[in-house]
């Protein structure tokens, strides 16, 4: 069984295909049209291509921006903004003559780690990214939780929990919110709260650099973000407990986290002993395409 997983992002649009044992077959990329029905015809063109190359039908699953509507099975939330309000995942269906499968693209990515990456063997997998914005997605068995509202796994735009005076003033969020998680755990939140002290303007890469070279400045940021990252992932495993939490995005490159965050999540969890393992991930920008892939676990698809 061949699975053809297709990230599709707002500048670019990555295809993979994959076999049983998730061996690479081959991967394309393509500029991502800024029209829906250009996106459309991109896609099919990249399955159809594909499917001729390997010389066999494939499953489609699509990563995407966003989330597919339970209650009208339009796309929403998406920063991709030409497909809010269309039947995505139907138009795209009909094109290629099955079903198609899509979901979140940190749903993808916490899939992917939890077949074959990071987590693999573990029941209960949190993936969080923590780039541009903060996503995070739930995998459980297996299988990606999507939840009633198809919203399940988005802790970044959740309120920071216990709030302290270094996290004073509450950021503005552009959901209209203030205090959100992801104004203060993305890549240009750390930048943002670098420069608030009187800090120069370098992103997160270099903030992690400057610390690991004994800036105590970058350090105190560093330090800061560690504190808030630790509670606001408490919260997740006094909610979900999962069995490992995967970090994603570009944030996640910075090796320090691993060691800082831990001991200071457990003074927020409600339990004697908190054992989460907070681990990088492997597949690194492959896990949303690689996720999509394997929406399609089993069964193939067959035409209609």
């Amino acid at each position: 069984m061949i699975r053809i997983g297709i990230d599709l992002g707002g500048t670019k649009i990555e295809a993979i295909a994959l076999d049983d044992t998730g061996q690479t077959l081959l991967r394309e990329r393509v500029a991502t049209p800024r029209e829906y029905r250009a996106s459309l015809d991109a896609l099919q063109t990249l399955v159809t291509g594909i499917e001729r190359r390997l010389g066999s039908e494939a499953t489609v699953g699509i990563s995407m921006p966003g989330a597919v509507s339970l209650g009208t099975g339009l796309i929403k939330n998406a920063n991709s903004t030409w497909l809010n309000g269309q039947p995505f995942v139907a138009d795209l269906s009909a094109r290629l003559d099955r079903p198609v499968r899509a979901a979140n693209d940190a749903n993808c990515f916490a899939l992917s780690e939890a077949i074959d990456g990071a987590a693999a063997g573990s029941a209960v997998v949190f993936g969080v990214i923590l780039g541009t914005g903060v996503g995070g997605g739930i995998v459980v068995d297996g299988r990606c939780l999507t939840g009633r509202n198809a919203i399940a796994g988005e802790w970044g735009h959740n309120a920071l929990p216990r709030i302290e005076t270094e996290d004073l003033p509450l950021p503005p969020c552009y959901c209209g919110r203030s205090g959100c998680i992801e104004t203060y755990l993305s890549g240009p939140a750390m930048g943002a709260d670098h420069r608030a002290p009187g800090g120069d303007a370098i992103d997160a890469a270099g903030i992690a650099a400057r610390a690991a070279a004994g800036d105590r400045s970058a350090q105190a940021t560093l330090e800061r973000y560690a504190r808030r990252l630790a509670k606001a992932l408490a919260s997740v495993v006094n909610l979900l407990d999962p069995d490992v939490i995967v970090l994603g995005g570009g944030v996640s490159n910075i090796d320090a986290l691993y060691a800082l965050v831990p001991p200071l999540m457990a003074a927020h969890v409600f339990s004697d002993t908190v054992t989460t393992p907070i681990v990088k991930n492997v597949h690194d920008d492959s896990s949303g395409v690689r996720g999509a892939a394997w929406l399609w676990p089993q069964e193939p698809a067959t035409k209609r």
